[in-house]
């Protein structure tokens, strides 16, 4: 494993961390036993995998209290980053007054008295610009010792560039993939703030694993893309092959694609078994190379730029 800082906080990350939103989420990811997850997670520190990402409304709660269970008297081996927004309840409230409260559950779920960052979870978009309390509250609890560092995760170029513009953010977390590669414009932005950037959905919710096709129905949370929207992606999908012709897997080019951006601390898949956890991490082993990698940009840039693709 490799590892890169996460920005200007002094913390230092594995370039491709654990996803946990899979933990005890059941609706969305399928059955997965308690014991089985927290041996994921096992499994991913031995392989030298530092960094988990987590929310309190991942399996309603349960995804921190596993991610807690999994970490007790590893603690000092990892990093863990939670996020503010969503709550257990499925409700989304981002009022400042629930901040402090939430950040203290999850505290208590993951079985630890501080996390190393803490962001706002796709917040509306006024509540990105400084002015917002939420900045102020923010850093009461990093003096506090309670949190390390903190900012938000979001969606687009625009959304990076006014957090990055208006706050004191060290941490932002951001959907990047081949198909999604809009927010890239922003990069330049954050690693001249010298903040840490987080790469959220780089497998483009399943579609960069290569297991789907037009044919492909779902449920759960994937059930949001339309028939079209699906045969669309498998348009798109059909046009990496070359990505894969030296044995190279699908998955492990997506996330080399990725770790090739030097302003990246960090790619944050997920992984429901061994084998995927491992096809994971092993894309540290080695670099995409630069033929690729112009050719997936401009596969972008030429085609797929102006594409309506919903997350």
């Amino acid at each position: 494993m490799n590892y890169r800082q996460l920005g200007n906080t002094g913390i230092r990350v594995s370039e491709v961390g654990f996803g946990a939103w899979q933990l005890g989420n059941k609706k969305d990811w399928g059955e997965m036993e308690d014991g089985q997850a927290i041996q994921l997670v096992h499994e991913a520190i031995s392989q030298g995998c530092n960094f988990f990402d987590t929310a309190p409304n991942y399996g309603a709660g349960i995804g921190e209290e596993l991610l807690g269970k999994a970490l007790l008297g590893k603690r000092d081996q990892v990093v863990i980053n939670t996020k503010f927004g969503h709550h257990p309840n499925n409700v989304q409230n981002f009022d400042v007054k629930q901040l402090r409260q939430s950040l203290e559950s999850s505290l208590k779920r993951l079985q630890t008295d501080y996390v190393d960052s803490i962001l706002l979870h796709n917040p509306p978009f006024e509540y990105l610009n400084g002015n917002s309390p939420h900045y102020e509250e923010l850093e009461k609890l990093k003096a506090e010792g309670k949190i390390r560092a903190y900012g938000a995760s979001v969606d687009t170029s625009r959304d990076l560039t006014e957090l990055m513009k208006t706050t004191n953010s060290q941490v932002v977390e951001v959907m990047y993939n081949i198909f999604h590669q809009e927010p890239a414009s922003a990069f330049k932005l954050v690693k001249e703030k010298e903040a840490g950037l987080i790469i959220k959905v780089p497998l483009d919710s399943g579609w960069l694993t290569g297991k789907y096709t037009e044919n492909s129905r779902f449920e759960g949370i994937r059930s949001r893309w339309t028939t079209e929207q699906i045969k669309q992606r498998a348009t798109l999908l059909s046009k990496l092959g070359f990505l894969t012709e030296d044995g190279t897997s699908i998955v492990q080019a997506a996330l080399r694609f990725i770790l090739a951006r030097n302003e990246v601390s960090t790619v944050i898949p997920g992984a429901k078994n061994s084998k995927q956890l491992s096809e994971n991490l092993s894309a540290t082993e080695k670099e995409l190379p630069e033929e690729m990698l112009t050719q997936i940009q401009q596969l972008w840039e030429n085609e797929w730029k102006h594409l309506a693709l919903p997350w």
